[in-house]
């Protein structure tokens, strides 16, 4: 537990970036097939969760230094950026 009562679990992290590697072997074997459609799905679920575990990531590291975290505000943080 955090120091500030916020539990973060970054085996969380973990698991979505072992699903984001899953869904871009599958989209590398669609494009292979031919199969743009759900190549392309799997392109964005695999972006989705690395985005997860960033933001994840985030949380955790964000706990210890006193930046902000999930739900506060960054001017300079990458989703913002986006």
């Amino acid at each position: 537990m955090e120091p500030d009562g916020r539990q973060v679990d970054v085996s969380e992290a973990a698991r979505q970036l072992e699903l984001a590697v899953h869904d871009a072997q599958v989209s590398f074997d669609c494009i292979a097939l031919g199969t743009m459609d759900r190549a392309h799905t799997h392109a964005i679920t695999a972006r989705a969760a690395v985005d997860a575990a960033e933001v994840i990531l985030r949380a955790y590291l964000s706990a210890d230094d006193g930046q902000p975290g999930l739900g506060e505000t960054d001017e300079d943080s990458f989703v913002t950026d986006l």
